[in-house]
């Protein structure tokens, strides 16, 4: 094989990330050679990459460049400083961004489905690729999870359709902007829209003023799909808006209340319903402009999930799957990985893996389990990880959020960097414990009873997962 025939080579920094990974996936599929390193090279996604012939490097080295690639795919939380960045800028290789990269060679001739918002992504993109899979549709799909249905977090796909889990940080140290704004979408699900991010969003008219941006690329004979009650999301529109809009809502609900308990912006009549016919959320029936579509009848709970389900109808029937096929493909909808994941069942006690890492996210997942289990005791574990939430910017409504749990335990590591007893100020039921052997112990103190035990963070939580499946 002559240097010409030869498969170009991209290497990616910052690999084992849930987006740069799935990235390196679809670059394997399109017949690339990858190679990439990481700081923290470690199974599951190490050994999904290393199955595919993608060989990994551990740790930021000057020498990982060695092997000549033909361009580099930087990750964003590469910064100036890290030696591998500092290699390839002296080097003179050629370099992208994730995103960038994704919209030139996977994105450009496809019908994008983008899922946007602070919450809710990774479910209901999931939802909407199996909705397509269920139907014949065989979309490709790069999601910032695993969906069980799939077992894998990305794809190249078969097909002109390709599902995006649209994330509204930034690019790379050389790209600020969102990575939504590449990805160019035809369908558009705007979920909602909260200050998060607060390393680089400055205040939620930053955050709004980068959706805006993706507003912008939504051609007009596409569709954008957001709940009614969603005011930070209306207030973008209202900025600008040449896209016809279809909007979700819960039991005709006039209007909802924010997390900080505030009256928002109401229902259209004639859209998307759900009518609750469980109070948790696991049966409800829709309706689309006043006629009914069909009864969804599955394993998740809480309102967001019906919210979620309601886009991935709307989305599905843009392409043209009727109602009917997507609630049929919803009734056998598996969720997320990490997304209330039953890890241990023993004694009693429940225990649950959950992603949720913001007070909203916190709020709704613990309103639903509790329309699910009534008056049985929940005890709610937190870990506040995300750069957000250790900045402490979120530091009562998140004490507020944890309000239906009987119990409440808010992990503080030594380098947490503020001091989580602010939390009690503004809620009675909250402990804050800076040693995982207490909250083991007090978990399994909870055997012999009915309990539901909640962990919430978005990272491995000290390894607190494996050591409760091995010690119940």
């Amino acid at each position: 094989m002559t240097d010409s025939q030869k498969p170009l080579h991209i290497h990616i920094l910052g690999i084992c990330g849930t987006f740069m990974g799935g990235l390196a996936l679809i670059a394997r599929e399109l017949g690339y050679t990858v190679s990439g390193s990481d700081q923290n090279v470690y199974p599951p996604m190490s050994t999904q990459l290393e199955e595919q012939g993608i060989r990994l490097m551990n740790g930021y080295k000057a020498e990982n460049l060695d092997c000549k690639p033909d361009l580099v795919v930087v990750g964003n939380a590469m910064s100036r400083g890290n030696p591998e960045v500092e290699a390839v800028l002296n080097l003179g290789l050629p370099y992208i961004s994730g995103p960038q990269w994704l919209a030139e060679h996977v994105l450009q001739h496809k019908w994008v489905l983008a899922v946007a918002g602070t919450h809710g992504k990774t479910t209901t993109s999931s939802m909407l690729a199996w909705v397509l899979e269920h139907n014949g549709f065989k979309p490709g799909f790069l999601i910032g999870g695993i969906p069980l249905n799939f077992g894998i977090s990305a794809r190249l796909g078969e097909s002109d359709f390709f599902v995006i889990e649209a994330d509204e940080y930034d690019c790379a140290f050389f790209d600020k902007r969102s990575k939504f704004v590449h990805y160019r979408p035809r369908t558009a699900i705007l979920n909602n829209l909260e200050y998060d991010h607060a390393d680089i969003f400055e205040n939620l008219d930053a955050i709004k003023k980068q959706f805006h941006h993706l507003v912008r690329t939504i051609p007009s004979q596409g569709l954008i799909i957001s709940p009614a009650c969603e005011r930070h999301v209306m207030e973008v529109l209202d900025m600008g808006c040449w896209t016809p809009l279809v909007k979700t809502a819960i039991d005709g609900e006039g209007g909802c209340m924010d997390v900080g308990g505030r009256a928002t912006q109401g229902a259209v009549a004639d859209d998307w319903q759900a009518h609750l016919l469980k109070a948790d959320g696991s049966r409800f029936s829709v309706s689309f402009a006043g006629e009914e579509q069909g009864t969804v009848d599955w394993s998740l709970t809480g309102r967001h999930s019906v919210y979620n389900a309601l886009s991935a109808i709307a989305a599905a029937r843009h392409i043209g799957i009727a109602p009917a096929g997507a609630i049929a493909a919803l009734q056998q909808f598996q969720s997320v990985k990490r997304r209330m994941e039953v890890i241990v069942k023993s004694a009693g006690v429940t225990v649950y893996d959950d992603f949720a890492h913001h007070p909203t996210a916190i709020k709704t997942t613990l309103d639903g389990l509790r329309k699910q289990v009534g008056s049985e005791k929940i005890l709610a574990i937190v870990e506040p990880r995300s750069n957000t939430m250790r900045l402490g910017v979120h530091t009562q409504s998140l004490a507020e959020s944890l309000a239906q749990a009987d119990q409440a335990i808010v992990y503080q590591p030594d380098n947490l960097g503020w001091d989580l007893s602010q939390l009690l100020r503004y809620a009675g039921n909250i402990e804050i414990c800076n040693d995982l052997e207490s909250i083991i112990s007090t978990i399994k103190a909870q055997a012999g009873g009915v309990c539901h035990v909640l962990l919430m963070s978005n990272g491995s939580f000290g390894g607190i997962y494996k050591r409760l499946r091995d010690e119940l």
